[in-house]
């Protein structure tokens, strides 16, 4: 009997009901500064996923391993930012109530919003542990303030000081820099500083949303971007911060911001693909233990 012909990220097969985690894709890039192209990423890591094993020799784990599900894109209003980010709560929503972890592809970093609205609701005290390249702390963006360049200030606005904690950032104007003092956790260029902060997290046992933007990659190894920039860390590193992050109470994740179309190389897509199995694996890991 034929079954549908309904891609999914490699090994996230599982059915609905036994998986722990869950992924859904967000295509949406209406707000990007600079390079379009963000929304064609979860759908370009999809296909290319089978150009990985499910194995991973670093973690000696398999994705084989876990049931996880892939609940496909969701369609988004690319007229309408907030009717975007609505969508992307009420997903999240669904998952989280289910009693299981939303992993949420992007699209471009605005789409951290709607998912943090939603674990929000359930975890109060949560906390966000933040890979990325720019500081994303601009109250607005050319006089819009639901913008990729805003997200990290919009979560603050839900959340209050010090409960977002910032790696890697090495790009924003002077304003976010001075914010970051005074309200947020910044380690500005590495990820310096990450042990001593998951620490009390973990000893509390403290809900996190960690939000991985890709860009926090050096564009020597990760050009397929929007918004590159120079100085960014390497993948070991990445993997190696990614499995840290991962012994805390983490109860929902993202990554984004890959735009496939400008590594035409593909390489760009094959290390996203490459760093959500990774990140899935020492979720599940975590998750099951």
């Amino acid at each position: 009997m034929l079954s549908p012909n309904i891609e999914t990220f490699l090994g996230c097969d599982a059915d609905y009901t036994s998986a722990d985690l869950v992924l859904f894709g967000a295509p949406f890039d209406s707000t990007t500064s600079y390079r379009p192209g963000a929304r064609f990423g979860p759908s370009a890591m999809r296909h290319e996923s089978f150009g990985l094993e499910t194995y991973s020799p670093y973690q000696d784990a398999d994705l084989t391993d876990y049931a996880i599900f892939d609940s496909g894109d969701l369609e988004l209003c690319f007229g309408s930012s907030e009717l975007a980010l609505e969508a992307i709560q009420e997903r999240a929503e669904v998952i989280l109530s289910d009693g299981k972890l939303p992993l949420l592809m992007g699209g471009e970093h605005l789409v951290t919003l709607g998912a943090v609205r939603a674990a929000l609701n359930h975890f109060p005290n949560l906390h966000i542990i933040h890979f990325d390249a720019h500081a994303d702390l601009r109250e607005d963006y050319l006089g819009v303030q639901l913008s990729h360049a805003c997200v990290l200030h919009r979560c603050y606005d839900l959340m209050g000081d010090g409960r977002i904690h910032q790696f890697c950032i090495r790009s924003g104007d002077r304003e976010e820099f001075q914010f970051a003092d005074i309200h947020t956790d910044m380690h500005k260029f590495s990820f310096d500083g990450l042990e001593d902060v998951l620490q009390p997290l973990i000893a509390a046992d403290t809900p996190v949303y960690f939000t991985i933007d890709l860009d926090c990659l050096d564009p020597s190894c990760f050009p397929g971007t929007g918004t590159p920039e120079a100085g960014g860390v390497d993948f070991p590193s990445l993997l190696h911060a990614i499995q840290q992050v991962s012994r805390t109470h983490v109860v929902a994740a993202d990554i984004n911001e890959l735009a496939p179309m400008l590594d035409a190389s593909g390489a760009s897509t094959a290390l996203a693909c490459k760093v959500l199995r990774e990140l899935m694996l020492a979720l599940a890991r975590n998750r099951s233990n």
